[in-house]
C-alpha cells in the first residue's frame, strides 16, 4: 500500500459514493481444505458515502438483515475502519445501504464477503490519497477474516487457491472448464463456521493427509481440463466426516449425491450442499435426487461460476 505524503487528515473526500459488489464463495470444494474457493453468481451489493465524522447510517436488506448489527460492531464498518488506520487515515462518518443475495451462516462466505466489500468499500473511498492494490487487498482482507479461503475467490472471482508464505497471503486465479456447472443446496437451517471447526481433530494420519494431497491435485485437473474426474477428486479425508454429527441431514445428502454419482461436498463449513455438475442436465437430475431422499427442504441455486470477482467503482462512474 502507498499513499501520498498528507497528515492523517486527508483521506476519504466527503460525500463520495462507492458502488460495492461481491460473490457468494464456496471453500474446500471436498479435499482442498482452507487452500481452494470458487466464486459463485449470487451477490452482496452496498452503496457506501462517506460523510462528516462521527455519523453512521446502515440499511440492510436480504439475508441476515434482521441479526446485522447497525452500529460500529457491524463487521463492513469495522472493516473499513480497518483499513483506514492501516493506510494512517481518520475514517469518516459512513453511509452504508447494503444488499444480502449471499445466504448468512450457510457455508457461502457471508462473513468473507462483507471483508471482501469493506475493503474494497475502502479502497473505493480512498482512491486519489491512497493506493491499495490486489496484494493489500488479500492481506487486510486476511488479516479480518482469519484465513485466505473465502476473501480471495470474493475479492479475485473463478478457482483459487490461497496460502500464506513469507509475503504473507497469496493467492493464484485458475479458470474452470466451461462445462462444470455449479449447484448449491440450501438448507433451512445454519452452521457456525467456530462451530464447524471444534469438531476437526488436532491431527490426522498420514494416509489421510496424502489422500487428500492427491485428491487436491486431481481436483485442479479436473476443475481445468477433465470434469469427468470430479467424482474421484472432491473425495475427502481431513473434515466433511467429523463434522457430519454437527449436520446429519447434509452428510445424509452429500452421501446420497456421490453413491448416485455426483460430485457432492459439503460447501465451506456447511450446511449448504455443492454439486460440481457436469453439465445443467445432471444439475437436475441432482435436485430432483435431494427432494427424494431427505425430509429437509433445500433450496436449490443454478449457479455459475463467477469469473470477475469482487467490483468497486464511484457511482457515477460504475466498476473497476
Amino acid at each position: 500500500m502507498s499513499a501520498t505524503p498528507v497528515s492523517a487528515e486527508g483521506g476519504a473526500t466527503q460525500g463520495r459514493t462507492v458502488e460495492v459488489r461481491v460473490p457468494a464463495t464456496s471453500a474446500n470444494l471436498g479435499p482442498g481444505f482452507d487452500t481452494l474457493g470458487l466464486a459463485l453468481s449470487i451477490y452482496d451489493t452496498l452503496q457506501v458515502t462517506a460523510l462528516p465524522e462521527g455519523q453512521l447510517e446502515i440499511e440492510v436488506t436480504g439475508s441476515g438483515a434482521q441479526e446485522i448489527p447497525r452500529d460500529a460492531s457491524n463487521l463492513i464498518v469495522r472493516t473499513i475502519a480497518y483499513v483506514f488506520a492501516d493506510a494512517g487515515r481518520l475514517v469518516p462518518g459512513l453511509r452504508i445501504v447494503a444488499e444480502n443475495g449471499v445466504p448468512h451462516g450457510r457455508g457461502l462466505g457471508s462473513s468473507g464477503a462483507a471483508v471482501a466489500a469493506g475493503v474494497l468499500a475502502a479502497k473505493g473511498l480512498l482512491a486519489g490519497d491512497v493506493d491499495i492494490d490486489d496484494d493489500d487487498l488479500l492481506r487486510l482482507a486476511t488479516e479480518l477474516e482469519g484465513h485466505p479461503d473465502n476473501v480471495a475467490p470474493a475479492l479475485f472471482g473463478g478457482l483459487t487457491i490461497a496460502w500464506v508464505g513469507e509475503r504473507g497471503p497469496q493467492h493464484k486465479k485458475l479458470l474452470v472448464h466451461r462445462g462444470v456447472s455449479p449447484l448449491v443446496l440450501v438448507p433451512a437451517y445454519t452452521m457456525s463456521t467456530s462451530q464447524a471447526r471444534s469438531l476437526q481433530p488436532p491431527q490426522v494420519s498420514t494416509a489421510d493427509a496424502v489422500f487428500n494431497v492427491s485428491r487436491s491435485a486431481l481436483l485442479i485437473a479436473a476443475l481445468m481440463q477433465s470434469p469427468e474426474l470430479l467424482l474421484d477428486a472432491t473425495a475427502d479425508r481431513l473434515h466433511q466426516d467429523y463434522r457430519a454429527e454437527a449436520m446429519p441431514e447434509t452428510q445424509r445428502l452429500v452421501q446420497a449425491l456421490r453413491a448416485a454419482g455426483f460430485a457432492a461436498v459439503v460447501s465451506g463449513a456447511g450446511p449448504s450442499v455443492l454439486v460440481l455438475a457436469d453439465g445443467p442436465g445432471s444439475r437436475q437430475d441432482a435436485v430432483e435426487l435431494a427432494d427424494r431422499i431427505t425430509d429437509t427442504p433445500w433450496e436449490a441455486l443454478l449457479l455459475a461460476v463467477d469469473v470477475r470477482g469482487g467490483t468497486v467503482g464511484d457511482r457515477a462512474e460504475g466498476s473497476t
